[in-house]
C-alpha cells in the first residue's frame, strides 16, 4: 500500500498486481484509463502463457497496440491519474459487463485461445476476483478520491483498433470518438476540433457503436453523470513511441481547452434521468 499523492488520501488499489497506476498532479480531477493496456499473462495461468503463438499475442486480439503509450503521455500532459489493466484482455476483458459472454473469450478474430477453451465457471469467477474486480475498484477509488476534493471527476478512456479484421473491409478512420447520446460535453467538441485539423478521418462512434451497457465508461462515468469520452486510435499510427507521443500531444492540446468549459465541471444527473 502507498499514499496517494494527487489528492492526499490513501488509495488501496495502487499496489495491486492487476492494476498499473500512476498518480496525477495534486488537485487533478482527470482520470485516464486504459482497459486493454497489456498483452501480459499472469504466471498462474499456464506459466504466463495462454497457448497462443507470439504473433497472436502481439496482435490486437491480446491488447490495444500502442494504447498504453498514448495513455501514459496523455496523462502526463494533463496532470491526470493513469489507471490501466495489467493483464491481457484475453485473460479477462475489463471492458465488459461482469456477466458478458465475451468476458473470457474462447476464440477471437479467427484464433482459438487454448487456455480459455475449456475454462469453467469456477475459473472465470477466479479471474473476475483476481484481475477484473481490482481494476474496477481502482477506478472507483480514484473517483471517490477526486469527489472528496469537491470536484467532478473526468474520465478519458484510451483504446486502439486494428486497421482491418480478418475477411472484413479496411477501416478508414485515423481516430474514432465513442460517446453516448446523453453526454457529448467532451466528445462533440473533441470531434469538431480534430476534424478542423483538415488531415484526419474522424469517426463518430466508429469503429464501434457508442458505449455499451456494463462496459467501463458506462459503469463508472455514464451511470453517475461524469463527463467522459473514449478515443479509439488506429493502431498502425501508434506502433512506436513517436506516434504515441504525437497523438497524445494532439489530444492533450484539445482536451486541455475543452476541460476549461464550465459544463465539464458538473454532473449530468438531470440529463440522465430525463433520458430514462
Amino acid at each position: 500500500m502507498q499514499e496517494r499523492t494527487s489528492c492526499g488520501v490513501k488509495d488501496l488499489s495502487t499496489s495491486h498486481p492487476a492494476v498499473l497506476y500512476t498518480p496525477g498532479a495534486a488537485g487533478s480531477r482527470v482520470i485516464v484509463i486504459c482497459d486493454h493496456a497489456s498483452n501480459a499473462v499472469p504466471p498462474e495461468i499456464g506459466g504466463g502463457d495462454l497457448g497462443l503463438p507470439p504473433e497472436d499475442m502481439a496482435r490486437h486480439i491480446a491488447y490495444d497496440v500502442g494504447a498504453l503509450g498514448v495513455a501514459r503521455v496523455l496523462a502526463a500532459r494533463l496532470g491526470a491519474t493513469l489507471i490501466a489493466a495489467r493483464w491481457s484482455r484475453l485473460v479477462i476483458d475489463p471492458n465488459r459487463a461482469a456477466d458478458d459472454p465475451t468476458l473470457v473469450r474462447r476464440i477471437y478474430d479467427g484464433s482459438i485461445i487454448p487456455a480459455n477453451r475449456h475454462a469453467r465457471a469456477e475459473e472465470v469467477a477466479r479471474r473476475k476476483a483476481a484481475y477484473y474486480a481490482p481494476y474496477h475498484q481502482a477506478i472507483e477509488d480514484e473517483i471517490a478520491a477526486v469527489t472528496a476534493t469537491g470536484q467532478v471527476p473526468v474520465i478519458v478512456s484510451v483504446h486502439s483498433f486494428t486497421p482491418q479484421f480478418k475477411d472484413r473491409p479496411p477501416r478508414p478512420w485515423h481516430i474514432g470518438i465513442l460517446w453516448d447520446e446523453v453526454d457529448g460535453r467532451i466528445a462533440q467538441p473533441l470531434m469538431h476540433r480534430l476534424r478542423a485539423e483538415g488531415d484526419l478521418s474522424v469517426g463518430e462512434n466508429e469503429p464501434y457503436a457508442g458505449v455499451f451497457g456494463g462496459d467501463t465508461l458506462d459503469t463508472h462515468a455514464l451511470s453517475r453523470g461524469l463527463p467522459n469520452t473514449l478515443v479509439e486510435i488506429r493502431n498502425d499510427l501508434i506502433e512506436d513511441a513517436a506516434g504515441q507521443k504525437a497523438w497524445a500531444d494532439r489530444l492533450a492540446l484539445h482536451l486541455s481547452d475543452i476541460l476549461c468549459h464550465p459544463e465539464t465541471a458538473r454532473l449530468f444527473t438531470d440529463e440522465i434521468e430525463a433520458h430514462k
